[in-house]
């Protein structure tokens, strides 16, 4: 029976029994959408209990583009038309891969305790104790490090992202004033347990953002090519490779992929599930930042979010109240990994009470709440997180860990997941991975790096830490101010 009391453990799948990682255990496999048992419906089970391959679905969508959709046609200005396209393409599918990796590790990983008689109904299993457990403690290291970094910083870029959307409603309040208050919004998502309650919420974060990405594309249709609009991008290897790590960067979103497939029912059906979202964003990034660059061009290249660009009205304000609310979240999304990792420094992560764990989880917000002031870059600063963190997290560390886990005839031989329909030979699957370690340590980490870091600083030059208000339009200057006053006659 789904548990109703208000406070509820942090449990692996959210059920009274837990079940194995292939969807068999206590309770009986008797498909996606009705595990709990009970057999009556329930609007909070409706709500609030989700992990079948739909929600696991919704969340990865939901996850993968949220203010980075905003940041998308300000990449095309950078890259040019044709490079925007192609690129985009390219790390959905790298990414989409790197997500199959991380999906096959967990399932050896969780497998693996399974035989040992290790339970999980009161854990949630994270990207670092799969490294730990597959590889050893100086991988746990580096899991740990890169990936809390990127979520750390994957927050700050949302709570960034708020006030930079809610300024084109209301101006009256500087973007800093709004980011203390969207810092204190946000802070309310300690009260959501884990990945299994956000059924709703990633719902509607995709239903979101898919309305967002079509007013773009549409509005800037409708409006037209701006007077004298030019497309000359690619012009610098700044800028250009600025962009391809905010591409990078969108289609890195997996830094939560096991803590979303830990919530499913059954997550070693997880295995497609982030290129089946990937092919969907698509839909949804493409049209958008290709019809923005085309209706604006390189004036992008100083609005690095597209709605400052297009006419104030209610389809633009409606379109800015719902991504702010997925930003929210978003927020939830990329800080609930890092509650789960400080419950368990601090021993909280199988205490039952929700508000107790609450209140366990506020000190990660603080620094979040900090450096979002600090740094109010938007833009520039996701094109830093995708080249120096999102580069390892992602893309580098998975493959790499594939090929070491793999490296053995005996590891293949009792692997719990053999390679793919289409690419069957572990031979190909090396090589893939060994071609993506290669790549996004040259291009993504190396050249998107240098590139990246010199855009950052440029920013930090142009506008200062702690800037008030980045970005904003400048303030006319008074008629009497301009004209010099009248030397005085003697």
């Amino acid at each position: 029976m789904v548990r109703e009391q208000g406070d509820e453990a942090i449990v692996a799948d959210g059920k009274e029994d837990e079940v194995g990682v292939m969807g068999i255990g206590a309770a009986a496999d008797g498909g996606d959408e009705h595990h709990g048992g009970g057999g009556g419906f329930s609007m909070k089970s409706f709500l609030w209990h989700g992990g079948s391959v739909w929600d696991a679905w919704f969340s990865c969508a939901s996850n993968q583009v949220a203010q980075v959709l905003l940041t998308l046609p300000y990449s095309f200005s950078q890259l040019g038309m044709l490079s925007g396209i192609l690129l985009q393409i390219f790390y959905g599918f790298l990414g989409s891969w790197t997500a199959y990796l991380i999906s096959v590790l967990y399932v050896e990983y969780r497998s693996r305790k399974e035989k040992e008689g290790v339970s999980f109904k009161n854990h949630v299993i994270q990207w670092f104790e799969v490294l730990d457990g597959l590889l050893g403690p100086y991988w746990k290291a580096a899991g740990l490090a890169f990936n809390c970094t990127f979520l750390l910083f994957g927050s700050v870029i949302q709570l960034i992202a708020c006030a930079s959307n809610i300024y084109y409603i209301n101006d009256r309040l500087d973007k800093r004033t709004w980011t203390y208050i969207f810092g204190a919004c946000c802070a309310t998502t300690v009260f959501i347990p884990s990945f299994h309650n956000y059924r709703i919420w990633s719902f509607l974060g995709l239903g979101m953002t898919t309305y967002t990405a079509w007013y773009l594309a549409i509005a800037a249709l409708i409006n037209g090519q701006v007077q004298g609009v030019a497309h000359t991008g690619p012009t610098k290897l700044v800028l250009y490779f600025t962009g391809a790590t905010n591409i990078l960067y969108t289609f890195g979103g997996h830094a939560v992929t096991v803590e979303i497939m830990h919530a499913m029912w059954k997550p070693a059906k997880f295995k497609y599930i982030y290129l089946m979202a990937t092919l969907y964003v698509f839909t949804l990034t493409l049209p958008s930042a290709a019809a923005m660059y085309w209706a604006f061009g390189d004036e992008l290249l100083n609005h690095s979010n597209a709605f400052s660009l297009l006419p104030k009205n209610a389809w633009r304000d409606a379109a800015v109240i719902l991504m702010l609310i997925h930003q929210f979240i978003t927020f939830g999304f990329a800080c609930t990994p890092l509650y789960f990792v400080w419950e368990k420094v601090i021993g909280m992560h199988d205490t039952k009470s929700i508000f107790k764990r609450a209140l366990a989880r506020l000190p990660i917000v603080v620094p979040i709440w900090f450096l979002a002031i600090i740094f109010p870059f938007f833009g520039p600063i996701n094109s830093a997180v995708g080249a120096l963190l999102v580069s390892f997290t992602v893309y580098i560390i998975p493959a790499l860990a594939h090929i070491l886990v793999y490296r053995t005839a005996s590891a293949r031989n009792n692997a719990a997941e053999k390679p793919p329909f289409f690419l069957p030979s572990w031979t190909g699957m090396f090589l893939v991975n060994l071609f993506i370690v290669v790549w996004v340590l040259v291009v993504g980490f190396g050249l998107g790096g240098w590139a990246s870091m010199v855009n950052f600083v440029k920013q930090i030059d142009t506008f200062g830490l702690f800037a008030k208000c980045y970005q904003c339009p400048k303030p006319p200057v008074p008629v009497a101010a301009q004209s010099p006053a009248p030397l005085p006659h003697h």
